[in-house]
């Protein structure tokens, strides 16, 4: 059971590492990168915070499909594993649509171009020898890496959807799943996950590493109030999904939207979904909140952090008064 922390995208370049840094000194496993368009660069900020750190993991979640060749994104993912061989744990996705239209790279198939870079990245990172595959987004003509990764490196996908779900266990090593996953939605991803991996013949095990936002103090109004703009945030953006209506509040949530989005959101928002939706309050109802996420499937518990006093002084206090109530 893995405790790591999420480098939100709006942090600048110049401090991933010296919070990565802190994060390995303070005891968490893993440390997690976002590549959000167009903030950090999701490769450059992992190399970053490979060199600041000995042994902690690090996850890049997730990089759009379309956004890289998957011959290039191969080739990156195998430098970083030559260099820090065993940490880097690559995620791929479709990308927030809104994103991929500015870039003008929205596929008709969003699954099957999603399908194609990830078997195409696997191959490329395994085949020792030229391929070429005339796929219907990517082709490969003579590909191979002149540097092959060190060691075998897990792919993760980031979806949300049954199917997409279902296709991280065949063709990937797990599935990143966003913030506003409460337990029940982990514990649906991870039935069907497990279920493509069988369908595919595949053996292993899958990882589920879960993005949660997190706000922990002793004044527990303070920790849920500083988490409950950032559920409002959220919610606003990406609306109702499979993720909320695991719960079954989808109807609220787009009732609270037509009604005046993130105020009515913030406003409106029933208390017992800070419970659900995040982890937040005194450190003892954080530790208990990690312990259900981990209960529920999520082998990696990844906090982001929605401090009222600034990253650093949230680390620092989860570190003191959270992780020794998780025996850590």
């Amino acid at each position: 059971m893995k405790l790591g922390i999420l480098l939100l995208s709006t942090t600048p370049p110049e401090r991933l590492a010296e919070l990565a840094a802190l994060c390995e000194e303070l005891g968490f496993d893993e440390v997690w990168l976002a590549e959000d368009y167009f903030f950090y660069g999701g490769f450059t900020a992992a190399a970053s915070v490979l060199a600041a750190t000995s042994h902690v993991r690090v996850g890049l979640g997730i990089m759009s499909c379309v956004a890289r060749h998957p011959a290039a994104a191969a080739m990156e993912i195998a430098s970083l594993d030559r260099a820090f061989p065993g940490r880097f744990l690559p995620g791929v996705g479709h990308g927030v649509p809104a994103w991929v239209r500015q870039m003008g790279l929205t596929p008709k198939s969003p699954m099957r171009a999603l399908t194609e870079a990830v078997t195409g990245i696997r191959t490329a990172l395994t085949s020792h020898e030229p391929f070429t595959v005339e796929g219907e987004y990517f082709t490969f003509r003579d590909v191979v890496l002149f540097h092959p990764p060190a060691t075998e490196v897990p792919l993760y996908l980031g979806v949300i959807g049954a199917k997409g779900c279902e296709l991280a266990g065949r063709i990937a090593d797990g599935n990143v799943l966003s913030v506003l996953a409460p337990t029940e939605y982990v514990s649906w991803a991870r039935s069907l996950g497990e279920k493509g991996m069988r369908d595919a013949g595949r053996s292993g095990t899958f990882a589920l590493p879960t993005y949660v936002l997190t706000s922990v103090d002793p004044d527990r109004d303070r920790a849920r109030a500083a988490v409950r703009e950032s559920l409002a945030f959220y919610l606003q953006a990406v609306g109702p999904t499979p993720l909320t209506g695991s719960i079954g509040i989808n109807d609220t949530v787009s009732e609270l939207i037509d009604a005046g989005g993130y105020q009515a959101l913030l406003d409106g928002m029933p208390e017992d979904w800070v419970d659900v939706l995040a982890v937040s309050g005194t450190p003892d109802e954080a530790a208990d909140r990690i312990r259900a996420y981990w209960a529920a499937g999520a082998d990696s518990v990844i906090l982001s952090p929605q401090p009222p006093d600034g990253t650093e002084a949230q680390l620092r206090l989860i570190a003191a008064e959270v992780l020794p109530r998780l025996g850590r």
